[in-house]
């Protein structure tokens, strides 16, 4: 039987997820004079352009201060001290409408964004350095979405969160389609082309090569998991009426498997030469789990308790979310100015 998946469609989007990381970002730092000294250090060591296609301009600001920052600035980041220093510059970025957040150390957030006239959402507050720089990765995931791959090139504290948004998006979309398919068999190309295409995200996000030798190597891998399918099939033998639930679960569950594991290999060094290997092993340990789990009985009020277990694939830092009973869940001198 053929790969379910279009070779050519996977290089096209490795083209394009190449070209995405290659984006021009301008970021715009500014830190209050006040700011203390553990967030500063944490910063400065966070914001180190990986790529020449990255630009920071970063001020300190003293009291009496008000930069305006230039409109192509992707956003801008202020690391504030106690006081109200950077509340008119801040102001002034807002106006542009430029995305911007601001960072407090050991502050209350409310406090914080009633400080320097800020929105909430866009205030960012830790117990230390390292707390701050892994909220900032989140904030700019979500909020400089077009350039998140750029970001992720050129900031390691950004990749694992550009990572987990695909995975959780692509986890979503296979529950859905999973549980919804009518037509037998029509799930799975739609499903595998989208682990593939997720697989190819998480390795752009952490700076891999995308050639074409390697595409066709984890499409191979991650096309051989028509195994999910024949679970699924004997899954809805088993349990009639609810056979759907397992479906949608396994579509679910697996993707979280595949793309947390491939994080997981990323983050401990790996690269993409041997990630196909790590993919069919945890592809394999996932089939096992889940015919395992069908062959339990099945509870008395007939439902499907949860989505088959894949704790033992997926990190334990990160575990999956449960599925509902029969539901679908769905450095820096002599920078560029802007």
């Amino acid at each position: 039987m053929g790969l379910p998946l279009d070779i050519r469609d996977l290089l096209k989007s490795g083209t394009r997820l190449r070209d995405e990381r290659e984006q021009h970002t301008r970021i715009a730092v500014y830190i209050d004079a006040e700011a203390p000294d553990e967030a500063v250090s944490a910063l400065k060591s966070a914001l180190h352009p990986q790529m020449s296609t990255a630009r920071l301009h970063i001020e300190a600001l003293v009291p009496g201060d008000v930069l305006v920052v230039d409109d192509s600035a992707d956003a801008v980041i202020a690391l504030a001290g106690d006081g109200t220093t950077l509340a008119p510059s801040l102001a002034r970025a807002r106006d542009r409408f430029i995305p911007t957040v601001v960072l407090a150390l050991g502050a209350h957030r409310d406090v914080a964004a009633r400080r320097l006239e800020h929105p909430v959402l866009d205030t960012l507050v830790g117990e230390s350095g390292e707390d701050l720089v892994r909220a900032l990765g989140h904030w700019l995931t979500d909020r400089v979405g077009g350039k998140r791959l750029a970001l992720a090139a050129n900031f390691a504290f950004v990749r694992r969160a550009v990572a987990e948004e695909s995975v959780k998006a692509t986890a979503f979309q296979n529950g859905v389609i999973g549980g919804v398919a009518i037509i037998p068999g029509a799930d799975m190309p739609l499903m595998t082309a989208n682990q593939a295409k997720m697989v190819l995200q998480i390795a752009a996000a952490y700076g891999e090569p995308l050639g074409a030798e390697r595409i066709r190597e984890l499409a191979a891998v991650i096309g051989g998991a028509y195994a999910f399918r024949t679970v699924a099939r004997q899954a809805a033998t088993l349990i009639p009426g609810f056979g759907w639930a397992l479906k949608a679960g396994i579509g679910y569950s697996g993707t979280l498997a595949m793309g947390y594991a491939a994080i997981d290999f990323f983050e401990h060094g790996g690269d993409v030469r041997g990630l196909p290997d790590r993919l069919r092993s945890v592809r394999d340990k996932a089939v096992d789990t889940a015919r395992h789990r069908i062959r339990r009985p099945i509870p008395a009020d007939g439902y499907v308790v949860s989505a088959p277990e894949v704790e033992q694939v997926v990190p334990a830092s990160l575990p999956p979310a449960p599925l509902p009973r029969g539901s679908v869940i769905p450095p820096n001198e002599g920078l560029e100015r802007l």
